[in-house]
């Protein structure tokens, strides 16, 4: 699958939320009802947050949200505009660059467990 279909996929299913709403089924693993969040726990609510146009509730949530829906818009964007010229863009960092993203990827997931821990409380909360 490609990257700009997930793209597709992402925005169809943020637009599904939106009209739809948060789903009423329990979509947390077992850790969740030991106390124990992951980097994605709250990442349903703050989509809803976010495509319902609240950017600061959305961050409360989950702050992941921001960089997923800045990727999927600059993947589509990429899609459109090579779509019309006709002529295919590409990144290819070094791989000096390329651990250096990647080390501050898995950085910013160790934060972000961290952050979500820390607000375990609010994320094990029924939603409203």
């Amino acid at each position: 699958m490609t990257i700009t279909r997930v793209a597709v996929l992402g925005l169809a299913a943020a637009i599904t939320l939106r009209v739809v709403g948060v789903p009423r089924v329990d979509l947390h693993g077992p850790l969740h009802y030991l106390g124990i969040m992951d980097p994605l726990c709250g990442g349903t609510r703050a989509m809803f947050l976010l495509t319902s146009g609240h950017p600061a509730a959305a961050a409360h949530y989950n702050p992941i949200v921001f960089p997923f829906a800045a990727v999927v818009l600059a993947q589509l964007a990429r899609a459109a505009i090579e779509r019309a010229t006709g002529r295919r863009f590409r990144l290819s960092p070094s791989p000096a660059v390329r651990r250096v993203l990647i080390t501050i990827g898995v950085a910013a997931l160790v934060a972000l467990e961290i952050r979500q821990q820390l607000h375990a409380d609010l994320l094990t909360r029924s939603w409203p």
